[in-house]
């Protein structure tokens, strides 16, 4: 397999140290379930049948194993939770900060990353929010798959931003992500408008009135909790 083009190779620094040493990828093999660095999404059983923008969401290491946050104390390596990933979205390593101390930090808030925590490389922060998680009760509504990622994110200071939350983590790979391929898209909604259909079929217009408040409920809740009272959401 050869390495994907847009790798990028350490530089040496003035006293010809070894700094940023970003090893090249392999390409993506959606076959063997491959994804390096790429956060990837899958629908829920049930859960998007009635509300097709939430979804499972899992992050990779560089040799494209997938780590997705699942169960109380329980984070999956090489098994994602809920079935083929269906969506993925790549992640540009040269957009991380990998401080090895404070004054070597390449992003604008090095206090505060250096407070909340920093990895020398991708895999060394996804291993620390591993070993955080796995002490966490997962809860759907408060602790989640998409709270490991942003977790994930935070540590690495992706684009220089330290505020990745449950929502902008699930909009990231929802509005610039990918489908593997037809198959995952039919899996993706065919079940929503199955429901959709047969609930307005046997019930009427109330049940898309319904629908569209149980959804609009369900995005408040996150919203508010994300942005407004915002230790609620805090995992």
């Amino acid at each position: 397999m050869i390495p994907s083009a847009d790798s990028a190779i350490g530089h040496l620094d003035e006293e010809g140290c070894l700094q940023n040493v970003l090893w090249p990828l392999y390409a993506i093999d959606s076959k063997k379930s491959k994804f390096p660095c790429c956060l990837v999404w899958a629908p829920l059983p049930v859960v998007s049948w009635l509300a097709p923008f939430i979804g499972h969401i899992g992050i990779c290491r560089e040799d494209g194993s997938i780590l997705d946050f699942s169960g109380s104390n329980l984070v999956n390596v090489d098994n994602f939770a809920f079935g083929r990933v269906a969506r993925y979205f790549q992640l540009d390593r040269r957009q991380c900060c990998f401080p090895p101390n404070l004054s070597a930090h390449t992003c604008k808030q090095r206090y505060y990353h250096h407070e909340y925590g920093t990895a020398i490389s991708w895999d060394d922060a996804l291993r620390t929010s591993m070993n955080h998680y796995e002490s966490k009760s997962y809860n759907l509504f408060t602790c989640n798959c998409n709270s490991f990622a942003a977790n994930c994110l935070n540590r690495l200071c992706y684009g220089g931003s330290m505020s990745w939350n449950m929502i902008n983590v699930a909009a990231l790979v929802l509005c610039k992500g990918k489908w593997v391929d037809g198959v995952s898209i039919l899996r993706s909604f065919m079940p929503f408008l199955l429901v959709l259909c047969l609930g307005v079929y046997m019930v009427g217009w109330p049940f898309l009135v319904a629908w569209l408040s149980f959804s609009s409920l369900l995005l408040a809740w996150f919203i508010v909790g994300t942005y407004i009272v915002k230790d609620m959401l805090d995992c």
